[in-house]
């Protein structure tokens, strides 16, 4: 089975390169060739042709591919509509040419004056294409597509002339000169690479994210010398193992306009002309980088030119549906002016962000060209400019066309180009008609297919994936209704030597495509997905491109713990302080080696002053303890406690007291479960690793983890009860994909839960389409279907004739009865009540559980942070993923329209959410009138069931553009075509709510805008405007656990639990409470959990993380805090690792502290609390006496050795003298010898199996 997935993985280059051999036997088809391959100077300049969108991407192909036969340097431009057709035409034309002819020319995903900065990654797409379009002829793209935004936006001249920073292994290149190439090709400098067009440097390492890559890269250099290159992954910065190896590195600049000493002299002119920059003018006159300075480029830049005035000379542009394309050139024009209009205006509301108005210095470089000037231009330069229309597919209609340009030659101001209209524009048509659609009528398909099989036509059916392939040729075989129909899969055309197709059967090839078409004189029909099955092909997954990763699951994320000067920490001996500093002092009794003091380095915290008035306690907390140390989150302010007082051990005692009578009422619960015996799954089958292989993107590191975790519970007999608590679209549904089969695999039935009809709609296309290919049958349960169909579908469920259901809280009615239910999987689940639940969990004890949330409620967040319930957390966003950008502001018409519009322009599609119903219509009525062009439609939960669920389904296949509606969105609505949000009143939503509805845009890979407006006369509450700043700060991917943590603060943590807890948290701080719970519960569940020894051990050792090493203080300190937390062999390993991995060779006083590690978990585990040195002693404190046969061994062992109980003291005391190098007159030991000391009298003395010393 696993032969043929191999080849099944990689799509073939050019599958249906033959096809073109049959289409260059038509006659039309073979002139139009012809035309296209005469000599430059002999080809026509103006053509166009008629043509059915089906054949567009064959056509391209053949005439792109005669056009560079004649003039090898020349090159085809494809101008099409939108960046999505585009991306869908690039795609279509990978089934005819090879991927490497084929370049995509991207436009920006910002308008040339909005204060925003195109994306490193657009940037550094656009100049590979620039630089292979002007590069060396042998390398040249065939063919490049780009949308007409990109063509008529000008570019800074010269731009593709840029020297990117080249960097080949082994080579010698100077440090400095490297980061300073990278500072200068605008890459920004962090301590952590996190995002594209990032670099961080420490040491002899430098982590560079490439614009056009999909991992980031670790340079590792040796002096000079370049020594090692590799990939590493972002989200725990450790090299990725797997991919090929790297061996050069082009690193192009990641910004269009870079500041050289020109443009920061012209910077610094400009200033006083033009106060609305005068901030930003200053910061590029001092050469720093700032977002949105692309708006100033026409001031900056001498001159700027075009996309086409870079075609070499002789190459040919196509222009795909000149109608639309004109129409979508003259609306960017027309919106751009109207945003500079509509920001003005704000701007002199607020003291808002304008964008920048050029003003009396608009030349025509700074906005958007038009088409006449372009196409002016381009033939002009001698290049020829062919259109491809769908309208007019008649020759007779096309000549006409023709000579309506020619009645009219005054429209054409050039002479010249009216002399060559005069010549006549050619004008072809290619005889195809369209393809017909079935609208998923399949026995009209069955039988019309059949049909033309029986005239002996050749009949190629087009897919976009292997599930598709099988689930078509098993319908062409079963014959629903009507006749079968041969069919049988091919991989691709070049298999077949003659290259001929059969006929009398229809041929299933996998290659993506838009639409398809029949030509008569060839008796060729070719149908597509869309047209046979009637589903929308969703967009080809994008992601799917870049090599895949050995991902390894997630051990440690990089969390650095932040600690600003002032945050409120709490320590578990003494309470709640406040973090000052980091500081270092020497270490204690350990004399300085080569004139260097060995230092420590300590955490230092303010407390309560002990007397009134006095000055604050200050307590030091060495590194290495710093796993005692946790972030404050509670209340506001709270107070200090003072240190080592009676209050914070009364209020931790209370707290525990409190805690304890919820620890037993949640232990009831639970232990139900624990005891009972569900059912264990085998473990995996050669088809999950089938289904999982079929996954088209990378898993991010967390969703490996999580997957991993699901699958370890669900194979073990106690039930699983797992909550996987994720950013909205970090790829939830795929770990519930992979869990559902899992459990059908092992004929147990799954059921899938979900809020709203139209989830359960979405999750039914998912489901189906990822389990396309495997006998799977997968059945939708809602409040639409007909009685009939529902009897129907219950019967099926309890004869177990279904796998897998997905329905709203319907599936929990008594009548669903199901035959052998082996999982419940919970989407969405802060949506359900607590009698939803409750009636889950009677239904089954036994059954597994796998809950799904973005925002966890309270108190299941409470429930999986105690441990009661697992949770996994998945907290990388995907590739590709951007932020979405938050605007809270006053509400105003010229916004609303200005961010309606700039959306259309993308053709995306926009959520207005407005959550009252009485005045929902005058709303839309309202937006109507301010954006005319728009097409609006209004949802809300008080229409009937199946009237929302035809609006929103509309809304999703596009059929209109703006869907104004109440809160009804906010549930997991799929929809990655819409990318702009607008909440009117936001100041009246919980802060879960605004961050759901957030989640509902920025799905694809466009950047996504939300707005939350309030009205401009309101004074906002206090909390009101808490939320809208929490908000507005945490927008970064996978803020939605931060929100919730958020919430509890805000709304002061009571109701987590009910009223009696509230006080009890922001007393001792959320993280020391949960810790508190976790231990009530232990005890109740009878596992006493040993108090973990407190081990302090200081000897006169140079143990500290150097600042030469690891300059960044957060860093450092998640450093030390990794090390701390380690307390096994394997974490220890774990840790040096991944310090070696980050930062390079370890120095020797981090050597020292991950052996200080080391003595510290063999003195925890022997029960020592303190090893120390003091003076001339060591001292050894333990909790019990040692016995009478070690007491004798020490005395010989180490004489002078005392041991006794101190008066007054519950504990042991051991005093030891001092080591030293020799008994007479010896140095004292210090660092590594030290520790080989201590470690042996360890071992010898205190281990539970003392070793024999040598002596």
């Amino acid at each position: 089975m696993s032969t043929t997935r191999k080849a099944t993985a990689q799509p073939l280059e050019a599958p249906l390169r033959p096809l073109l051999n049959t289409l260059n036997q038509l006659s039309s088809w073979a002139t139009i060739r012809t035309a296209a391959s005469a000599k430059p100077a002999e080809r026509s300049a103006r053509t166009l042709i008629g043509a059915v969108a089906g054949t567009h991407a064959a056509l391209i192909a053949d005439v792109s591919a005669a056009v560079r036969a004649t003039t090898p340097e020349a090159l085809s431009l494809i101008i099409a509509p939108t960046d999505r057709q585009a991306e869908d035409l690039a795609a279509a034309l990978r089934a005819y040419l090879p991927a490497a002819d084929i370049a995509l020319f991207p436009a920006w995903e910002t308008l040339p004056h909005e204060r925003l900065s195109p994306r490193s990654d657009t940037v550094g797409r656009r100049l590979q294409v620039l630089r292979a379009m002007t590069g060396e002829a042998t390398k040249r793209p065939q063919v490049v597509i780009a949308p007409v935004r990109a063509v008529i936006q000008p570019i800074v001249t010269g731009i593709e002339k840029l020297e990117p920073v080249h960097l080949v292994r082994g080579e010698e290149y100077p440090f400095k000169d490297v980061v300073r190439g990278l500072s200068d090709a605008a890459y920004s400098r962090v301590d952590l690479v996190a995002k594209r067009g990032e670099y961080a440097v420490r040491g002899g390492i430098i982590d560079v994210f490439p614009p056009t890559a999909t991992t980031p890269v670790r340079l590792e250099f040796f002096g000079d010398e370049l020594d090692e290159m590799r990939h590493f992954s972002v989200a725990d910065q450790r090299t990725l193992s797997g991919g090929e190896e790297l061996t050069e590195l082009t690193l192009l600049p990641c910004r269009e306009l870079l500041i050289t000493p020109e443009v920061m002299s012209r910077a610094a002119r400009l200033k006083a002309d033009y106060p609305a920059a005068a901030t930003m003018l200053e910061k590029i006159a001092g050469g720093i980088y700032v977002e949105g300075m692309e708006s100033l480029t026409p001031l900056l830049i001498e001159s700027m030119n075009t996309l086409t005035e870079l075609l070499p000379a002789g190459s040919m542009i196509i222009n795909v549906e000149p109608e639309r394309v004109r129409a979508r050139a003259e609306d960017l024009v027309a919106t751009n002016e109207e945003f500079l209009a509509a920001a003005w205006d704000t701007s002199a509301e607020a003291d808002a962000v304008a964008p920048i108005d050029l003003g009396q210095l608009r030349m025509s470089d700074s906005g958007f060209r038009t088409i006449d000037q372009t196409t002016a231009q381009a033939l002009e330069a001698k290049l020829s400019w062919w259109e491809i229309t769908e309208l007019v597919t008649d020759a007779d209609l096309l000549e006409d066309a023709a000579a309506g340009a020619l009645e009219n030659p005054g429209a054409l101001e050039n002479q010249s180009i009216a002399d060559a209209i005069e010549d006549g524009i050619d004008t072809y048509t290619v005889n195809a008609t369209p393809a017909t659609a079935f609208n998923g009528s399949v026995e009209r398909m069955l039988s019309q297919v059949g049909d033309l099989i029986q005239k002996q036509w050749t009949v190629l059916a087009l897919t976009n994936g292997r599930g598709s392939t099988d689930r078509l040729i098993d319908l062409f075989h079963s014959g629903e209704g009507a006749p079968a129909v041969p069919a049988a899969r091919r991989t691709s055309l070049e298999a077949d030597p003659a290259g001929k197709l059969d006929h009398g059967i229809v041929e299933v090839c996998e290659a993506p495509a838009s639409a398809g078409f029949l030509i008569e004189e060839a008796k060729l029909a070719v149908f597509t997905e869309a047209e046979l099955l009637g589903r929308r092909g969703t967009y080809a997954p994008r992601g799917a491109a870049g090599q895949k990763f050995k991902t390894r699951r997630r051990r440690n994320a990089v969390d650095p713990l932040a600690l600003n000067p002032g945050d409120y920490v709490v320590h578990e001996r003494h309470g709640i302080g406040r973090f000052v500093e980091m500081t270092s002092r020497p270490v204690a009794g350990a004399s300085p080696v080569n004139g260097v003091q060995p230092m420590k380095e300590y955490l230092v915290i303010e407390y309560a002053p002990a007397k009134r008035g006095g000055a604050p306690d200050r307590l030091f907390v060495p590194s290495d303890q710093l796993d005692l140390i946790s972030n404050y989150v509670g209340g506001e302010n709270p107070s200090l406690s003072k240190m080592g007082g009676s209050d914070w051990a009364k209020t931790k005692s209370r707290a525990r007291k409190a805690v304890k009578e919820i620890a037993a009422d949640l232990v009831k619960l639970y232990s139900a479960r624990q005891a009972s015996r569900g059912h264990a799954f085998a473990a995996d089958t050669p088809w999950q690793r089938e289904l999982e292989e079929s996954f088209p993107y990378n898993e991010t590191p967390d969703q490996l983890t999580a997957i991993h975790e699901v699958k370890e519970d669900m194979e073990k007999e106690i039930p699983m009860d797992r909550l996987i608590s994720g950013d909205v679209g970090f790829g939830k549904t795929e770990v519930a994909v992979r869990a559902a089969f899992k459990a059908v695999q092992d004929g147990k039935q799954v059921a899938v839960l979900v809020p709203t009809t139209l989830l359960a709609q979405q999750h039914y296309e998912t489901f189906s389409e990822r389990f396309s290919g495997f006998p799977v049958k997968i059945r939708v349960l809602s409040r639409f279907q007909k009685a009939k169909e529902t009897r129907q579908i219950t019967e099926e469920i309890a004869s177990g004739a279904v796998d897998v259901v997905i329905g709203t809280h319907r599936i929990l009615s008594d009548s669903v009865v199901f035959k052998d239910l082996g999982l419940v999987i919970i989407d969405e689940e802060q949506r359900f009540g607590v009698e939803h639940k409750e009636k889950l969990k009677q239904m089954r004890t036994n059954v597994d559980v796998l809950a799904m949330s973005a925002t966890p409620i309270p108190r299941t967040l409470e429930m999986s942070l105690t441990g009661i319930r697992e949770t996994s957390t998945l907290a990388t966003a995907p590739e590709e993923r951007h932020p979405v950008l938050t605007f809270v502001g006053p509400r105003t018409d010229s916004q609303i329209t200005a961010a309606i519009r700039r959306e259309l322009m993308r053709e995306g599609q926009v959520f207005f959410v407005h959550n009252r119903v009485a005045d929902i219509d005058d709303v839309a009525a309202e937006i109507g009138k301010l954006v005319p062009e728009a097409r609006i439609a209004t949802a809300h939960g008080r229409m009937s069931e199946s009237r929302l669920e035809q609006i929103i389904v509309d809304f999703w296949e596009r059929r209109f553009d703006v869907l104004v509606c109440t809160t009804i969105v906010e549930t997991g609505l799929d929809i990655s075509n819409a990318n702009t949000l607008i909440v009117d009143h936001a100041q009246n939503y919980g802060l879960s709510q605004l961050h759901q509805l957030r989640g509902r845009v920025g799905r694809g890979r466009e950047r996504a805008y939300a707005y939350f407006l309030y009205p401009v006369d309101k004074t906002l509450g206090e909390i009101a405007h808490e939320r809208l700043k929490a908000v507005a700060t945490h927008n970064e991917l996978g803020a939605g656990l931060q929100l919730a943590m958020k919430d509890l603060e805000i709304r002061g943590a009571g109701n987590l639990l009910g009223g009696e807890q509230s006080g009890h948290i922001a007393g001792v701080g959320f993280d020391l409470y949960l810790r508190l719970v976790g231990e009530a519960v232990a005890n109740y569940r009878g596992e006493k959990e040993e108090r973990e020894v407190e081990t302090k051990i200081d000897l006169p050792v140079n143990a500290h993380i150097p600042h030469t090493y690891i300059d960044s203080e957060r860093l450092r300190l998640q450093a030390y805090r990794q090390i701390a937390a380690a307390d096994t062999e394997e974490k220890i390993a774990e840790a040096r690792e991944e310090l070696v991995d980050r930062y390079g060779e370890l120095p020797e006083a981090v050597e020292n502290l991950l052996a200080v590690a080391t003595v510290r978990m063999h003195a925890r585990a022997a029960g020592i609390h303190e090893l120390v040195v003091m003076g001339p002693k060591v001292r050894v404190v333990t909790a019990t006496p040692l016995p009478e046969s070690r007491q004798m061994r020490l005395k010989r062992v180490y004489p002078g050795s005392t041991h006794a109980q101190p008066k007054g003291m519950d504990t042991w005391l051991t005093l030891v003298p001092r080591p030293k190098t020799m008994p007479v007159g010896g140095k004292d030991l210090v660092d590594g010898a030290m520790l080989q000391w201590a470690e042996k009298f360890i071992n010898s003395i205190y281990a539970e199996k003392p070793q024999a010393l040598e002596e």
